[in-house]
């Protein structure tokens, strides 16, 4: 296992479960101090570090951004992983679920950086790595307030690429397509057929399967390595090629 990490100090934010705790836990592997930020970090293994953190309060963010530095001596790495779903179309959502989704996928992500930036200006190394979404970018049904705040993260993350690279920090995002996770299976639980609703997400991605936590856990760890130390301002799809490829559907029998 590679050892890039090594000696480099990680916050992890919604590092419970799912994308966050597999990118957590990579990170270890490859040698970082790892901290894991989640409204429950009771599943959070030894030897990662579980701090209890509401990214939609300002004050426990502030407390548990400290504290992770305290415990591992300073921040070289912050993974904005933390994030809520929605479904439905505009119409689905009251104006207070638009401000909730919206304070925890976007504002969330502001009050950590903010909190984190004094630790990383001191980095000689550090990387800030968002996770967004496929549907930054592309058009999903049912999906308006989750797909408006994943827009804003892919914006947010170029703006913030553009503001803090003088300080030697980089900052990036990954797009995951429709990842198997512990939020998706709740949401496929809740479908009239969640056998047929499988797959259909499965079929939507031109590999034909949903996208592993691991392989972007991957892609988080490129983004975040000192290995990737000329990579900054990028969105990185990990979506199954739904967002680039278009492939033709098979022909239709010719008749006699």
């Amino acid at each position: 296992m590679s050892a890039e990490f090594a000696g480099l100090r990680a916050v992890v934010t919604g590092g419970g479960s799912g994308i966050g705790l597999a990118t957590a836990v990579l990170f270890a592997e490859r040698g970082a101090a790892v901290a894991c930020l989640d409204l429950d970090p009771s599943g959070v293994p030894a030897p990662l570090r579980g701090i209890v953190c509401d990214v939609a309060d300002a004050d426990a963010v502030t407390r548990a951004v400290a504290r992770a530095a305290r415990d591992l001596g300073g921040i070289d790495v912050l993974v904005n992983n933390a994030g809520t779903g929605a479904q439905g179309t505009i119409e689905a959502n009251t104006d207070d679920e638009w401000h909730r989704v919206l304070d925890v996928n976007v504002v969330g992500i502001v009050r950590v950086t903010r909190a984190a930036l004094p630790h990383l200006r001191a980095s000689t190394h550090a990387a800030v790595v968002n996770t967004c979404s496929i549907a930054a970018t592309a058009g999903l049904p049912s999906r308006a307030l989750y797909s408006a705040t994943k827009g804003a993260v892919q914006a947010l993350t170029l703006a913030m690429a553009a503001d803090h690279v003088a300080e030697g920090i980089r900052v990036n995002c990954v797009n995951p397509g429709t990842a198997d996770t512990p939020w998706v299976r709740r949401l496929l639980a809740t479908a009239d057929d969640p056998a047929a609703e499988l797959a259909a997400l499965c079929a939507r991605q031109p590999i034909g399967r949903l996208v592993s936590a691991a392989e972007v856990a991957t892609a988080i760890a490129y983004l975040a390595s000192p290995l990737a130390a000329s990579t900054t301002g990028t969105v990185l799809a990990v979506d199954g090629g739904l967002h680039g490829l278009r492939l033709r559907h098979s022909a239709a029998p010719t008749q006699d």
